[in-house]
């Protein structure tokens, strides 16, 4: 008997599936190898890409893709808050797609651990396309020992966005560090504007997930290899302490969340934030129902792009590297389905398919495939040039420099995520549920408990859902 735990993550970490728990007991999604030509060469292909452009433009290369190959797909859509609930009922009904597109991280080890998905067919697709065109942290992120479990196709990066006009003015060095971040927060904060803004809502995910990109850089873990609940450790101690330290003495009042946190910087009142990578055509004023509102933006909506420094990866005093959080979406294909018209869609969503699926959305599209064999650079710089935006269009590079977009793409040398390199996914994505670590944030900056209480609290709360897994 094996229960499942299911979440999943949208742009900027505000919405997450609702756990849901199964048994699968008298349930096969294995089907017969000969059916397959019976069944005519139409695969079925899930997509966490709903938006009605998303659809339309996946469409699009379902088209080009079925003129090439013969092979006919269904699209199905699965909203990101249906996806535990459409897949309980598939397991139940052995209707499992042929393909699941776009899920996380969590998602797909959650997946793989329940045998729904094919790692052999996976390995293939890459060794096919050229292991060496894919990122090499992308690889060993979907890895399970020597088993691929998925294919990794783009991530989004957790990000630290800071004033460059406002630190240079002041003689400040770029927030690398969290000396660097404290220093800043405490040179720049004033009535006017904060030293910092960051996530601090107890029920939302997006708190949770700013603070991971914050306790990773300490070396902060959720959980060990042995699978033991580390979040009480002295590294997240001293890590939730730090950003305790940083929104009591140097941000806004109150609690904050995506939004507010967003609005504060756009607005000129915060010198430093952090966000994903989703914010950067907002900030380029691209977007009209998220502008810019600062009283430079008034003339220029542009001003804070120009004038915004990122930093990728942070390093606290106990982290033995930089690293940051982010999430890489894959195409899982699925075990026992029709293998050989999977693996030769997935194929073709990785080469000539690739660019159409990654000018969605470029800014949080970043590929994890740099090019081909014969061009090794091909989609990297292809990237670069795709247009964002939403209600105007225009590529990132209009906007930032040249080192800015490389940072980017080569930030995800730096990426980490909680559980996941510890065989651990399932345990993080149902954490989602309760949300344990977002409301030890919350507790420590509203000045309720210190950072030793509140992390003892959240390390009882995690092991309780461990328990609850098994």
């Amino acid at each position: 008997m094996t229960r499942i735990k299911i979440h999943s993550l949208v742009r900027c970490g505000v919405v997450v599936v609702a756990l849901s728990s199964l048994v699968l007991a008298g349930c096969t999604t294995s089907s017969n190898p000969a059916a397959e030509a019976t069944k005519g060469k139409t695969i079925t292909v899930w997509t966490t890409d709903t938006l009605p452009d998303r659809v339309v433009a996946t469409k699009a290369i379902i088209a080009k893709f079925t003129a090439a190959t013969g092979i006919h797909v269904k699209l199905v859509g699965v909203a990101e808050d249906q996806f535990s609930q459409v897949l309980t009922s598939a397991v139940a009904a052995n209707t499992l797609p042929d393909v699941f597109g776009s899920v996380s991280l969590p998602v797909v080890r959650t997946l793989a651990a329940n045998d729904l998905v094919d790692t052999k067919a996976a390995a293939a697709v890459i060794k096919n396309l050229g292991k060496d065109t894919f990122s090499k942290r992308a690889l060993e992120m979907t890895q399970d020992g020597d088993k691929q479990l998925a294919v990794p196709s783009d991530y989004f990066a957790q990000l630290l966005y800071y004033r460059k006009d406002l630190f240079a003015a002041a003689g400040l060095a770029a927030p690398k560090t969290y000396d660097d971040i404290l220093a800043a927060a405490k040179a720049l904060n004033s009535p006017k504007v904060a030293g910092f803004v960051g996530a601090t809502a107890p029920r939302a995910a997006f708190t949770q997930q700013t603070f991971e990109h914050v306790a990773l850089a300490n070396n902060c873990q959720m959980v060990d290899r042995t699978g033991k609940i580390t979040l009480d450790s002295p590294e997240c101690v001293n890590a939730l302490r730090f950003y305790g330290d940083l929104i009591k003495n140097y941000s806004t009042v109150g609690a904050q969340d995506v939004d507010t946190v967003r609005a504060s910087y756009f607005a000129g009142k915060a010198a430093m934030f952090i966000w994903s990578s989703y914010v950067l055509d907002e900030m380029a004023g691209l977007r009209n129902d998220a502008k810019p509102s600062c009283p430079q933006c008034v003339a220029d909506p542009a001003f804070l792009a120009k004038n915004t420094g990122i930093v990728t990866a942070i390093q606290g005093p106990d982290g033995d590297k930089p690293a940051q959080f982010g999430e890489i979406a894959s195409w899982a294909i699925a075990a026992g389905r029709t293998t050989d018209s999977a693996q030769r869609f997935v194929q073709y969503m990785l080469s000539d398919g690739y660019l159409d699926w990654i000018k969605f959305a470029p800014e949080g599209k970043i590929p994890v495939r740099r090019g081909t064999q014969k061009n090794p650079t091909e989609f990297a710089d292809a990237w670069q040039t795709l247009p964002v935006g939403v209600d105007t269009k225009a590529p990132l590079a209009k906007f930032y420099p040249a080192e800015v977009l490389k940072g980017l793409q080569s930030g995800l040398n730096d990426l980490s995520r909680w559980g996941i390199t510890q065989g651990q996914g399932a345990l993080i994505g149902a954490s989602y549920a309760e949300l344990p670590v977002a409301q030890a944030v919350s507790e420590v900056t509203n000045g309720g408990a210190d950072a030793k209480t509140a992390t003892k609290k959240a390390a009882a709360t995690m092991l309780s859902i461990q328990h609850s897994l098994k």
